[in-house]
């Protein structure tokens, strides 16, 4: 549908139409007075200045999508050039009116070759049947280099290369170079076909910068740095696409020196200048490669500059403060910036979320003039990192659209703060608001899963990962892995994790953790000698669960070579919870003065972990001593747990100690501190059913009561039957 034509626009049309309309009457008027065979050089100057104005009037008014206006123009000329012809095919298909380009086309009383070209290109830039435009190419009198180059561009748009290079091979020698063989070059390398981009370009004769800037690049994309420097160094005249180019493929490949030296010899040079493009690559490696000196060194160039401080570059700054938490200097960038988008907004947003600025971060974003879908995702995510599901809850129902990266916020926002029931829930509500779930929403509603131990959900979801095809997600297959570990099913954990074709750290991680959390020490410990096999480098958490398979099948001195080669063959610093693990290994092996060494000698203060262990561990050997001052330790640090009171008291009970154990009672008793009440819990029909000890408030309770009571006697009888008591 045109545009609609302002009063202001009208007006404006108008006055230009009756210009062109008189000044071609005036013309057309001398001429009938001026002998043709005399006219003066200074008419036909005249005539062609006004045929120029019109044709840049048509151009200007259709790329601002002033159709009609471009129309009114060309229908008032009542002489028109070639390119006036050229110009309104081109102001059509600019504006998606092809059925017009055609129109015009076809009433052409006169057509060149460039009108050919502008009718070929109209139709590949609008997507049409590419072999309408090759038959029109084909029908092309005389083709020039233009011709060429369009044609093959619209193999190569329609993924055609065989006859892009076909068309090439055919392409006369004058005309190939450079037009059509960049054309084709860059087609190569967009498709990631280095082999074939390298022998167009090995076979041109004239290699201009436009020529070498795009290998450099493609090389650069495909890791061959070498092959890139090579053409680089090679190069008598270099533009800023160049060297952009090869200072940001070193950034990619990691080679921060090399490409921040690349960025100092280019302004040292000084015959080319940088661009906006060129200081956005320098501030994304100062941000991914936490470099603030180098950055804020930037920045403080671009102020220096003539190119200005655009909306480009001030995104580009705000995002490296941010990331690089200097919060003070982002906003500051913020504040100055004349114009501002949502990339601006989000990306300071963004920063003061990660940097735990929450309240900051809502001020920001209740200004925020027009919010989208990340800024009210930053808030949802914000609010949840501060354990406010509530806050979350509201700011999605305020939310005018929603889509799978905002359902999956809100619901990994309930699995993060431990309200799994509720994340299942939400997984179902989004399936009926018909959002479908991505890769990341499955991760999320699994984990929910394997928290509860629901293998039920967790075989419903897995069916809907099937049914959506995204089952070879590395991902959702790690979190399949992990929900079917801690449902107690490692047989089915273990073929998921085997039919992973690339599995990960956190894959290995994972199935390892599977075996230890389900006793099966030796697999997991097997397991973890296939991952060194592999050369991938186990990580904190590996250690982690091969310390605590190490526990279950008591290992000690296994146990010990793990925990010292953490720092001597991988560099990993132990934890606390490493720590805590052997502690748990020697306590449950009976060496618990081994175990209070290994605290006393710890670099850093223990955690509740580590005294729990000793804890439970003096229980179960029965070490009141020890017992003694792991139960103080753990009352300072966690003064309102009931464990230490708990345990404490049944090893005095043990020991006949009946006195103490009554006193530390009466103790926690006097300091009103309750053990949380054992649960369980039970999903019917996608709505989950706490169970709580001690607890009569359950709509069904008496239903519940007289069954269990059925069931009590049905158990007595059949042990009854088999000779034995039932108690």
């Amino acid at each position: 549908m045109m545009r609609p034509i302002s009063n202001n626009g009208l007006v404006y049309r108008h006055s230009l139409c009756l210009r062109c309309s008189k000044f071609f009457t005036s013309l057309a008027m001398a001429n009938d007075e001026v002998d043709t065979q005399t006219t003066t050089p200074n008419f036909l100057e005249t005539t062609s200045t006004a045929i120029f104005r019109c044709n840049s009037q048509i151009s200007k008014l259709a790329r601002n999508g002033n159709l009609q206006e471009a129309e009114a123009i060309f229908r008032q000329m009542s002489q028109r050039s070639i390119v006036s012809w050229n110009a309104m095919i081109s102001a059509y298909a600019e504006n998606g009116k092809m059925s017009k380009a055609w129109e015009v086309f076809d009433e052409m009383p006169v057509r060149a070759t460039t009108s050919y070209n502008a009718m070929i290109t109209a139709m590949v830039k609008n997507k049409c049947d590419i072999g309408s435009a090759y038959d029109l190419f084909r029908a092309i009198p005389e083709k020039n280099a233009v011709s060429y180059a369009t044609m093959i561009t619209g193999f190569v748009r329609a993924g055609m290369f065989e006859k892009a290079e076909s068309l090439y091979t055919k392409t006369p020698v004058k005309f190939r170079d450079p037009v059509a063989s960049n054309v084709l070059l860059s087609g190569f390398l967009r498709a990631g076909k280095l082999k074939e981009a390298v022998r167009v370009f090995e076979g041109m004769v004239v290699k201009e910068v436009i020529s070498c800037s795009s290998m450099i690049d493609g090389y650069c994309k495909m890791g061959k740095l070498v092959d890139a420097r090579n053409i680089f160094d090679g190069m008598a005249q270099k533009n800023v696409i160049t060297w952009t180019a090869m200072i940001d493929g070193y950034f990619k490949a990691g080679f921060f020196e090399d490409g921040f030296g690349l960025f100092l010899r280019m302004r040292r040079e000084g015959d080319v200048g940088v661009n906006a493009n060129t200081l956005a690559v320098m501030f994304k490696a100062c941000r991914d490669f936490v470099r603030y000196r180098e950055g804020s060194q930037i920045h403080a160039l671009v102020s220096r500059m003539p190119l200005g401080f655009d909306l480009f570059l001030g995104n580009s700054l705000i995002s490296m403060y941010s990331k690089l938490g200097s919060m003070g200097e982002a906003k500051a960038v913020f504040g100055v910036m004349t114009k501002k988008d949502s990339v601006s907004w989000n990306s300071l947003i963004t920063g003061l979320v990660q940097r735990g600025q929450i309240s900051e971060a809502y001020e920001l974003f209740e200004k925020m003039p027009k919010k989208d879908m990340v800024s009210w995702t930053d808030m949802i995510k914000g609010f949840s990192g501060r354990g406010e599901i509530s806050k979350c809850v509201e700011l999605f129902r305020m939310m005018p659209e929603k889509d799978s990266i905002t359902w999956t916020a809100m619901i990994s926002a309930f699995v993060s703060n431990g309200y799994y029931e509720e994340a299942i829930f939400w997984f179902h509500k989004m399936l009926r608001k018909e959002v479908r779930p991505n890769s990341y929403t499955f991760s999320s509603v699994l984990s929910a899963t394997a928290c509860l131990a629901a293998l039920i959900e967790g075989l419903q979801i897995h069916a809907k990962v099937m049914k959506m095809n995204v089952a070879n997600d590395l991902s959702v297959q790690n979190s399949l892995v992990s929900m079917y570990s801690k449902c107690g099913n490692t047989n089915d954990s273990y073929k998921i994790f085997s039919c992973i074709s690339e599995p990960n750290v956190v894959s290995y991680n994972t199935m390892i953790s599977g075996f230890s959390y389900n006793g099966f020490g030796k697999e997991a410990l097997r397991l973890f000698s296939v991952l060194e096999s592999t050369g991938k480098e186990p990580n904190g958490v590996t250690f982690l669960a091969v310390l605590s398979a190490c526990a279950h099948v008591g290992y000690v001195d296994l146990g010990w070579e793990y925990f010292r080669s953490m720092k001597s063959s991988y560099g990993i610093e132990p934890g606390p919870d490493h720590y805590a693990c052997m502690v748990d290994l020697l306590g449950r092996s009976g060496m618990l003065d081994k175990a209070y060494h290994l605290i006393s000698s710890m670099p850093f203060e223990p955690h509740s972990g580590v005294w729990g262990s000793l804890l439970g561990a003096s229980k179960t050997h029965v070490r009141v001593d020890l017992a003694e001052l792991a139960a103080k330790k753990l009352i300072e640090l966690e003064p309102d747990s009931a464990t230490p009171y708990v345990v404490l008291s049944q090893l005095y009970t043990i020991v006949g100690k009946n006195r103490d154990g009554d006193r530390i009672r009466n103790l926690k008793k006097s300091k009103r501190i309750k053990k949380d009440p054992g649960s369980s819990w039970i999903i019917l029909k996608g709505e989950v059913h706490n169970f709580l000890a001690g607890d009569e408030s359950h709509l069904n309770l008496a239903e519940i009561t007289v069954t269990l009571q059925m069931m009590e006697k049905e158990m007595e009888l059949i042990s009854l039957s088999h000779g034995r008591s039932f108690q």
